[in-house]
């Protein structure tokens, strides 16, 4: 009896050391999600690019061209991704929480409010904005959905849907990490 008391009790040992070392492995992969960190370049030969405010792209310009685009630094830790643009000489910083609260950001039209949530797998972001603005002496609403996914670890695929007052706009912009 006493030799079984002993056994067990190595083995209930044994379980509760394996299961302190497989539980932070375990642990990663519920949280395992992708990391969008790095200096993305806009790939405009692979990418959809939507019309802009009235359908047309302004001249010398691709249809979409003055929303979004261009090459953008990212930096995402803990649970905070923040998104740095540079446009001409100014540099616009968006951060965005991740585990689904309100982010809230400044533009050079006023704020937007933003959500962001995982895919139940953890590869995909979406992160949902609201912009208000006064534009012609008329408060405006835009409202933009963008999903952020990666293919291997150097493309990043930003689809964006954005309802304007000049109807829904989508585009499929393709970045390359630098």
């Amino acid at each position: 009896m006493e030799k079984r008391v002993s056994r067990l009790k190595i083995m209930l040992s044994a379980m509760i050391i394996l299961a302190f070392t497989i539980m932070p492995f375990s642990l990663d992969g519920q949280t395992g999600k992708v990391n969008f960190s790095g200096t993305w370049a806009l790939n405009a030969d692979k990418s959809t690019f939507g019309p802009g405010p009235g359908g047309q792209a302004p001249q010398g310009q691709r249809p979409g061209g003055g929303f979004g685009g261009g090459s953008f630094v990212a930096k995402q830790e803990a649970n905070q991704l923040t998104v740095e643009r540079t446009r001409g000489d100014q540099t616009f910083t968006s951060k965005y929480f991740l585990d689904g609260r309100e982010s809230v950001n400044s533009t050079g039209r006023g704020e937007s409010k933003s959500t962001a949530s995982w895919s139940a797998d953890g590869k995909t972001l979406k992160i949902v904005t609201t912009r208000r603005f006064s534009m012609g002496g008329q408060d405006t609403e835009m409202k933009t959905t963008e999903e952020w996914t990666l293919s291997g670890t150097n493309v990043l695929t930003i689809v964006s849907t954005s309802s304007t007052p000049g109807g829904e706009r989508k585009s499929t912009m393709l970045y390359d990490k630098k």
